[in-house]
């Protein structure tokens, strides 16, 4: 199953370019991967789903999100594998802008302060997306206890993680596809 799903990456998403691809963070890298390739494909979400609830369990957490747009297929995901084992998972979705009619929220989903919460990342490089998902479902009043991810560059956002006393786990690494 999680050699389907590396393949399925390495043949969707993964993208090479001499003179390199500008990231969120801002970096450029010769290395891409375009995750929603593969998060968006019928053949991958049962994957997903399955892979990322085994690493995400481990923290018994009540509630999973992270940042729209990337996170949004690995939410459903996740909440669908856990739901298959007869396990209530709230899903929460992070607005990059806040609700711009209504309630005026970052926060999308069933979530009450105080719930235990993991944030899903398709791809971390500095964390920077990650941390402002932290940071805006901790002002919600959630109780964040880590970040599991499709892919770790390993460029930095383990340590800046970490630095918030946030472990990081990846089904895969950037190195997995460049060697």
């Amino acid at each position: 199953m999680r050699e389907r799903l590396f393949n399925l990456l390495k043949e969707r998403a993964y993208l090479f370019r001499e003179e390199g691809f500008r990231l969120s963070s801002g970096r450029i890298s010769q290395h891409y991967l375009d995750c929603k390739q593969v998060t968006l494909y019928s053949g991958a979400l049962p994957l997903i789903g399955r892979l990322l609830w085994e690493e995400v369990r481990s923290f018994e957490p009540e509630a999973v999100g992270g940042l729209t747009l990337g996170a949004d297929p690995l939410v459903a995901a996740v909440c669908f594998a856990a739901g298959l084992e007869g396990i209530a998972l709230e899903g929460f979705i992070v607005r990059k802008e806040p609700k711009g009619h209504g309630t005026r929220k970052y926060l999308e989903g069933h979530v009450r302060p105080g719930m235990r919460a993991v944030i899903l990342e398709d791809v971390v490089t500095t964390g920077g997306s990650a941390l402002r998902a932290c940071e805006r479902a901790e002002e919600f009043g959630l109780r964040v206890l880590a970040v599991v991810a499709l892919v770790d560059r390993g460029e930095g956002g383990q340590e800046a993680l970490a630095r918030k006393g946030l472990p990081l786990k990846s089904l895969y690494t950037l190195k997995d596809f460049i060697t």
